[in-house]
């Protein structure tokens, strides 16, 4: 098996709405199950990330906003 290199970003917080980290959108069991899945599940997952971060990115920024520039 060749190991896909991690998605990891250091970026490490996770939205309570989804209970996926933001940096690299992969829930908990995801990252701490990574070193174990096939090579065909880390590239599957792999192709799902963006999506997923993209989802996630605008949430999560709007939330560290003070309120006023939250809402506009």
């Amino acid at each position: 098996m060749t190991a896909a290199a991690s998605p990891c970003v250091r970026l490490c917080t996770f939205d309570p709405a989804t209970g996926m980290c933001v940096g690299c959108g992969r829930t908990l069991r995801e990252i701490l199950d990574w070193r174990r899945y096939s090579d065909k599940e880390q590239l599957a997952l792999l192709e799902e990330l963006p999506q997923r971060v993209r989802a996630l990115r605008p949430t999560a920024e709007s939330a560290s906003l003070p309120a006023e520039e939250a809402i506009g």
